[in-house]
C-alpha cells in the first residue's frame, strides 16, 4: 500500500450532548478527501484516541471508511495496554480499515526487544498493514525496526521523537536489513515546521494536523517543498506554521484542541475536547484566527 500527498488526521466531532457526532465527522473526512488527502488516519492522536470507548471507537472507523468510500486509504489508531490494543485492532479490521497506526503502549517504557513483541502481536490480531508510531514511550533501536520491517505486515515506521541521529541509524539499518519497500514518515506535531530536516534525510512523507482545519494551505506548503518553491517555503514556515507552533506549546494539550478549535473557526460544529485535555481560551482563539488569516493570505494571489 503507497502512501502519498498530505496525510489528513481528522479530528473526533462530539455534540453538545458529548456523544460522538457521526454526520458531523462523516462531513469533516468527504470535506478532507476532497480538498485532496492523501490518506486518512481517523481515531488517532488528533482525534482523541486515547478519549474514545471501544464501541466509539468502531463508529468513527466505519464512519470515515464509508465518508471516503475507497478514495483514499484509511488507517485506524491502535495502542494502549496490549488487550486493548488487540481488541481494536481487530475492530478497524472488522470496521473496513485499510490499516493501523500502531501507538505506545500504556505509561510503560520497555525494552526494545518487548517493543517488537507488542508491534507483532497486534499486527496478527488485527491482520492489517501496520505503520509504527515511535514517540513518548515507544523507543525502537535500529535492529528492532529493522526486525520489525521483516514482518510482511508492518509497512512504514512514522518518527515523533524528533532525534535525527537515531532516526537516520534506523533508516540506514533497515535498509541494509532488507530490500522491500518500508516507508518512512514524520510524525512530529505541526511536522511542518520540521519537514524540510527531514527531507534531508530522505524522509518526505509526513502527517499534517493542519490539513484538518486549512487544508489549502496545508496545500499550497506541500507543493512548495516539493517543487523547491524556497521562499514560498519559508513565507509559509515563517508567517503560519511558526506562530501557530509557538502558540501550540503555551499549553499541553493544545496539539489537539487548537486543531479542534480550527475546525470550528472554518464553519464546522464538531464540539470541544474531552478531559484530560481543554479547548483553547477566548484569547487563544482569536490568536488562531489571526494565524489562520496570515497564512490564507501569503498563499492568496
Amino acid at each position: 500500500m503507497r502512501l502519498d500527498g498530505v496525510l489528513f488526521f481528522p479530528v473526533t466531532p462530539f455534540g453538545a450532548d458529548g456523544d460522538l457526532a457521526e454526520p458531523v465527522l462523516a462531513e469533516h473526512v468527504e470535506q478532507g478527501v476532497a480538498a485532496g488527502a492523501g490518506g486518512v488516519f481517523t481515531a488517532c492522536g488528533t482525534g482523541e484516541f486515547n478519549a474514545l470507548d471501544p464501541g466509539e471507537y468502531a463508529r468513527v472507523v466505519s464512519t470515515s471508511v464509508a465518508a471516503a468510500a475507497g478514495r483514499v486509504p484509511v488507517f485506524g489508531g491502535a495502542g494502549g495496554v496490549l488487550p486493548t490494543a488487540k481488541a481494536l485492532a481487530r475492530a478497524a479490521a472488522d470496521s473496513g480499515a485499510d490499516g493501523l497506526l500502531l501507538m505506545p503502549p500504556y505509561l510503560v517504557t520497555a525494552p526494545p526487544s518487548g517493543l517488537v513483541h507488542y508491534v507483532r502481536e497486534v499486527t496478527e490480531a488485527g491482520g492489517l498493514p501496520v505503520i509504527i508510531y515511535q514517540r513518548g514511550t515507544a523507543r525502537f533501536s535500529p535492529t528492532s525496526v529493522a526486525e520489525l520491517a521483516g514482518v510482511p505486515n508492518v509497512i512504514g515506521f512514522k518518527d515523533g521523537l524528533g532525534d535525527l541521529d537515531l532516526l537516520q541509524r534506523i533508516i540506514l539499518t533497515v535498509r541494509q536489513a532488507t530490500d522491500r519497500e518500508f516507508t518512512f514518515f514524520n510524525g512530529l506535531p505541526t511536522a511542518e515546521l520540521t519537514v524540510p530536516a527531514y527531507r534531508g534525510l530522505g524522509v518526505t512523507l509526513y502527517s499534517s494536523a493542519a490539513f484538518a482545519f486549512a487544508p489549502e494551505i496545508a496545500l499550497a506548503f506541500h507543493q512548495a517543498v516539493t517543487s523547491g518553491d524556497e521562499p514560498l517555503t519559508r513565507r509559509l514556515l515563517t508567517r503560519f506554521y511558526l506562530p501557530l507552533v509557538e502558540l501550540r506549546d503555551r499549553v499541553p494539550g493544545y496539539a489537539v484542541s487548537l486543531v479542534k478549535a480550527g475546525v470550528r473557526l472554518r464553519g464546522l460544529e464538531v464540539g470541544g475536547v474531552r478531559a484530560p485535555l481543554v479547548d483553547p481560551s477566548p484569547e487563544h482563539v482569536a490568536e488562531l484566527k489571526e494565524i489562520l488569516a496570515a497564512g490564507l493570505e501569503v498563499i492568496t494571489p
